[in-house]
């Protein structure tokens, strides 16, 4: 019999310990420290080069075949497609739309052969009943129940299939680690052992993720280091838009979106999301549209703010979809550059949508729509703007400004505010209005 030994591992960085500690050494986390009991077994690394070492010119360096999911802007977040042999983290809120963008995937993906998902959480039944709904019931998909990690592998082994699903991988345990389902030491044995299976197999493997009440990946935050990308599902469940976004991602960009809205039937892609996002616009004092970027795509979004007179000593500062720190910040810039005084006001400021985007180029927006709200004087119906604003009132340039102004000329508007930097790089047809100092955007703003 193999000989147990105890462990202690941090769930933040995965540092291991052979006693418990109260304080990781590694990324100095708190009270971090979770004991698993594991056996002393060795284990082949399944990625080792046959041979030994290799001079890096002696290996083949091709371009990773892709098989696309036949969901566009699933394969754009993908980087073009599945890479053969990666493993893939969907993590997301409780009923977001993990399973059900992952079985709409599947159906796609049955084209090209069999798909295996794997459920350690519903039974047959319960997942053949949403299967009805989505439209998603290919002879091609294979259902199977089973939370053992070898198991799963040699189910893989024996079918061969285009892709396999994990739903999740909190669930599925492995007979190396005898600790209980979802605890740090399983997670990432098991995770790890479906990495060594999708290389070495050359299939795509997707692991669905709990996430915890910050937010985060449950399990240790190895987990994401393991995995070849990490994608996030972000949206409100009582809202129809549903955004999935990459955070890690080997085979190609980060930070790229991709924006579905959810219906009876499943998610349904969304073709222009900058359209559907200001389809509902308000021409009322405290709306701006800013010309935003995600990843590689451009985003018009609707940036709403509403400032109101407060009567207590502490007035309120409140931000959705956007960080609360950047707009008191910008508050205390647009007080110091003579844009007003908010120490008797509550300030509102909202993301139309429900999305959650962070770049500096919205600085621009949050100050038109809050200097809007105040002076109770809407901006013209067809300027967009864009900018990033110093603390010192400059107007600073931002990336890819040309993609941004030719997103809003497709869109109709005419007009587009964006700093004095970037007005030469505009090819687009629109009228451009620089601006280099914030005075200078609140005379242009509201007298065109």
């Amino acid at each position: 019999m193999p000989k147990k030994t105890a462990l202690f591992s941090c769930v933040e960085c995965g540092a291991q310990s052979p006693k418990w500690i109260g304080r990781c050494p590694e990324c100095n986390a708190w009270n971090s420290y979770a004991e698993e009991e594991r056996a002393e077994s060795p284990r082949a690394n399944a990625l080792s080069v046959a041979g030994g070492p290799m001079p890096i010119s002696a290996i083949e360096a091709d371009v990773a075949p892709r098989i696309s999911t036949e969901l566009p802007s699933l394969d754009r977040v993908l980087g073009g497609g599945l890479v053969i042999g990666a493993v893939t983290l969907v993590g997301g809120e409780p009923g977001v739309g993990k399973s059900t963008l992952l079985l709409q995937a599947a159906q796609q993906l049955a084209q090209h052969g069999p798909v295996l998902y794997v459920s350690g959480e519903e039974s047959p039944r319960q997942i053949a009943l949403r299967a009805r709904r989505l439209g998603t019931t290919s002879d091609e998909i294979r259902i199977f129940t089973e939370t053992s990690v070898e198991k799963i592998i040699a189910a893989i082994e024996k079918l061969h299939p285009v892709a396999a699903i994990i739903d999740s991988i909190q669930t599925v345990h492995t007979v190396t680690n005898d600790s209980t389902p979802g605890s740090v030491g399983q997670v990432r044995d098991s995770a790890g052992s479906l990495m060594a299976a999708a290389k070495r197999l050359s299939i795509p493997i997707f692991l669905i993720g709990h996430i915890t009440k910050e937010g985060t990946i449950a399990g240790p935050k190895s987990l994401e280091h393991i995995v070849d990308t990490v994608l996030y599902f972000e949206g409100e469940k009582f809202q129809n838009y549903r955004v999935v976004r990459a955070y890690k991602n080997r085979f190609g960009p980060v930070n790229e979106v991709a924006i579905f809205e959810m219906h009876d039937d499943g998610l349904e892609e969304v073709p222009n999301p900058s359209a559907a996002l200001i389809s509902q616009r308000s021409a009322a004092p405290g709306s701006a549209i800013v010309a935003a970027l995600e990843g590689t795509r451009p985003l018009l979004i609707e940036m709403q703010a509403l400032v109101s007179t407060t009567h207590f000593p502490s007035p309120r500062r409140m931000a959705m979809g956007i960080d609360s720190n950047r707009v008191t910040l910008l508050l205390a810039v647009l007080e110091r550059k003579g844009g007003g005084n908010f120490a008797q006001h509550d300030v509102y400021v909202n993301i139309a949508g429900g999305l959650a985007i962070d770049e500096p180029a919205l600085d621009l927006g949050i100050v038109a729509a809050v200097l809007s709200s105040q002076r109770n004087r809407a901006l013209p119906f067809d300027v967009a703007i864009f900018g990033e604003v110093g603390l010192l009132g400059e107007i600073r340039s931002v990336s890819q400004a040309d993609l941004r102004a030719r997103e809003a000329a497709a869109l109709g508007f005419r007009r587009v505010i964006l700093p004095q930097a970037n007005a030469a790089e505009i090819r687009a047809d629109i009228e451009v209005l620089p601006v280099r100092k914030l005075e200078e955007f609140t005379g242009i703003a509201f007298t065109t």
